[in-house]
């Protein structure tokens, strides 16, 4: 007779036969014998006169959705562990599923009634539950998830993880993981910067494990401060998210963008200085746009009172030829956007002092031409940039004289916007723009509504990120 195959059994009645066969000290193979052995005898126990209670528990209830990500979230005991209610909340407002396990100290701080109300699942208390254990509950835990939250952390629980200890549930469950695990540590100041605490964290970072917090500020012990505070729930949200939502490639991924903004300052003598009123918001909002979109970023500002954007490699400059010296350092790039405002000439002899005003006839000052950037970069034999786009800002004529420039500096892309005094562009937040491109003798022309500067920036990024993908689609492959 051949031998009894369980395997290709449903589910259902693989975990009957196993919670069954835990309950009478059996193994699966013989429980099935007993109950041939009562079928035959005409005595069957049939399935449902099973406890309610003592049904298996499936992995995740079937009508959720696959594309849910699933947390299983170890609550600690100590006083931070009120927190993780809300962060149960936090995470299923984002459609996270939440699986809870309670330590036994949590449970002084916590009920739960409390976690299971909030995940709308059941809570995990005991290593040895017979609801859960009769098929390894504790593996499940750790491996029917995406990702394992320990939020409170605390520093007997850290020990245990850096040891390998696993005398309780949630220590089973975080030695069982294959899964990523993010740890919110909370704990007095003195206790996480006690050396044993320093000695478990690095042995945890180098295992792979990922910290968020703890954060600096006063403790629920009266005048106790300092850092040791679980991180807030919305973070611990974010770092969680990170792991189970990760951003896709970015438009830009793997280009390097050289960008540059605001105006020049050239000095007529150690007070002074020739100058014009470009604020270099709208080259800043392109540098943290292009950021966004994936890319490495480079940003060669002038004079300028802007934060620099995250993320972004900022150069300070003051003079166009400076200017000139830093973005020549810069290269190579993919793509290279000159927005600033550069100053079209300097004093030929800067004084050495400050010039004096006097009876006599005002000083002459002589001035030379600057350097043209954009005009140097576009035409550079060698190391030129796939994608070069110059800024035209004019007063007048505006269309004609944006062509112009674009055939005489030689960019592939002029950005045009009209800078009179009444359009407030120059120093202000808002910008209408006209993306005019070059086709070999064919100029085409694009027309954006009023945008504010961020969102020009969000457009024109776009529309690079569109224009290297057309042009690595019409590339022979080889």
């Amino acid at each position: 007779m051949a031998s009894l195959t369980v395997r290709k059994l449903d589910e259902a009645i693989k975990a009957y036969l196993r919670l069954r066969s835990a309950q009478n000290g059996r193994s699966v193979e013989e429980e099935v014998r007993v109950i041939l052995r009562e079928y035959v005898q005409g005595r069957p126990e049939p399935l449902s006169t099973l406890p309610a209670e003592m049904s298996a528990e499936p992995a995740w209830p079937e009508n959720i959705s696959t594309a849910e990500p699933r947390v299983t979230l170890i609550i600690g005991g100590g006083i931070a562990a009120y927190k993780s209610l809300d962060l149960i909340r936090r995470l299923k407002e984002r459609h996270i599923r939440v699986r809870c396990v309670l330590t036994h100290a949590a449970q002084h701080f916590v009920t739960p009634l409390a976690a299971s109300a909030l995940s709308g699942e059941r809570v995990h208390t005991d290593l040895f539950d017979p609801h859960s254990e009769f098929d390894a509950g504790h593996i499940r835990l750790a491996r029917d998830c995406d990702l394992i939250v320990v939020a409170p952390a605390t520093a007997d629980l850290m020990s245990k993880m850096a040891q390998g200890a696993a005398d309780d549930l949630a220590s089973a469950v975080l030695l069982a993981a294959t899964r990523p695990i993010l740890l919110a540590p909370a704990m007095n100041p003195a206790m996480w910067s006690n050396a044993a605490t320093r000695r478990n964290v690095a042995e945890l970072e180098r295992d792979g494990v990922a910290l968020v917090g703890p954060n600096a500020g006063e403790m629920a012990e009266a005048g106790e401060a300092g850092t040791g505070r679980m991180a807030e729930p919305l973070e611990i949200v974010a770092a969680a998210e990170r792991f189970l939502r990760p951003k896709k490639p970015g438009l830009l991924s793997g280009k390097r963008i050289l960008i540059t903004a605001g105006p020049t300052h050239e000095p007529i003598d150690p007070v002074r200085y020739i100058a014009n009123r470009s604020s270099g918001k709208q080259g800043f909002a392109i540098a943290a746009a292009a950021r966004a979109a994936g890319a490495e970023v480079v940003l060669v500002a002038g004079p300028v009172e802007l934060d620099a954007p995250k993320g972004v490699s900022v150069v300070h400059v003051e003079s166009a030829r400076d200017m000139l010296r830093a973005v020549e350092a810069a290269l190579p790039v993919d793509i290279a956007i000159f927005a600033a405002a550069v100053a079209d000439w300097r004093v030929m002899s800067q004084g050495e002092q400050k010039l004096k005003k006097t009876d006599a006839a005002m000083p002459p000052l002589q001035l030379v031409e600057n350097p043209d950037i954009l005009a140097t970069i576009s035409h550079r034999a060698e190391g030129r940039p796939s994608l070069v786009i110059g800024f035209a800002a004019e007063t007048e004529h505006l269309i004609d004289n944006a062509k112009s420039k674009l055939r005489r500096k030689g960019c592939d892309w002029i950005v045009a916007n009209d800078v009179s005094p009444a359009t407030g562009v120059m120093g202000g937040d808002r910008n209408t723009v006209h993306l005019l491109r070059r086709d070999g003798d064919t100029i085409g022309l694009d027309s954006w509504p009023v945008m504010t500067k961020e969102q020009v920036a969000v457009a024109l990024v776009a529309e690079i990120a569109r224009g290297v993908s057309e042009r690595a689609e019409s590339e022979p492959t080889t």
